[in-house]
């Protein structure tokens, strides 16, 4: 229901700004509280089809956070090998208990969760409050622009077999949202060079789209609406942050590779 969307964004989305603004430890521990969420979501919606390892997916996705604490991400290609061979070696000792389909199902959920790690890492970034709000304005603006636009105008289905409920015209309308965001930005200050938030704000629009279209792939192979019922109107924390696994890389490495500030 609309007021319980409402209500949940109106106690969460304060929390997750000031930790944003604080970072360091808030930030971090905020950051791992989502993703130990998010994997037992994962957990929950892939069993009983999948012996799904949670334990080894959590040990993965610290793996990732201590490493952006400590060295602000700089270690995460030698360790993404680290945890893909780990998790094969424990399948291979543990087969037939463990099957490669288990461990398939339990590297992608932890590569796919180990994405919220982003979350922290834009705040790591010179600027990296600056950068931060960004990513979460204009996810933020993208996702309440599409649900309302789809809500009062949806009538072309985007990827029905994913999500029944997501329209072209919702689309349109987070794009839209995500731009506007961007434009605002550049208002509040103008030192922001404003074709490069534009063209931004025009790829977190697309890729929240990617976010949520992802994880509806998952509820769908599940059979679940949502990926659990923690949050009143909005369904799991995945259902609440699909958006910014996506996001939140895009900025990060625009914000690394184009060097905009």
């Amino acid at each position: 229901m609309l007021w319980q969307r409402v209500l949940s964004a109106t106690a969460g989305i304060p929390l997750l700004i000031l930790a944003a603004w604080l970072g360091h430890w808030y930030l971090l521990v905020l950051t791992a509280a989502i993703m130990g969420i998010a994997l037992w979501e994962m957990d929950r919606m892939l069993k009983p089809g999948v012996n799904f390892g949670l334990l080894l997916a959590a040990a993965g996705c610290l793996i990732l956070l201590g490493d952006a604490y400590l060295h602000n991400g700089n270690n995460l290609g030698p360790l993404l090998i680290l945890i893909v061979v780990g998790q094969l070696i424990y399948m291979m000792v543990m087969y037939p208990a463990y099957s490669p389909v288990d461990g398939a199902a339990t590297l992608l959920g932890t590569l796919y969760v180990g994405l919220l790690v982003y979350i922290y890492l834009l705040r790591t970034l010179d600027a990296g409050w600056t950068w931060t709000s960004f990513m979460l304005v204009t996810t933020w603006a993208s996702d309440t622009c599409a649900y309302f636009t789809g809500r009062f105008l949806g009538r072309h289905r985007v990827a029905p077999a994913l999500s029944p409920k997501k329209t072209v015209e919702g689309a349109v309308g987070g794009l839209t949202g995500s731009v506007a965001a961007a434009v605002v930005y550049h208002a509040a200050d103008p030192f922001f060079p404003l074709i490069s938030l534009l063209v931004l704000g025009f790829l977190v629009g697309v890729a929240a789209l990617l976010g949520d279209l992802v994880e509806s792939a998952f509820k769908r192979q599940a059979g679940v609406k949502d990926a659990s019922t923690l949050i009143p109107g909005h369904g799991g924390m995945l259902d609440r942050f699909d958006s910014m696994l996506f996001t939140a890389p895009l900025v990060y490495y625009f914000a690394r590779l184009f060097k905009v500030f």
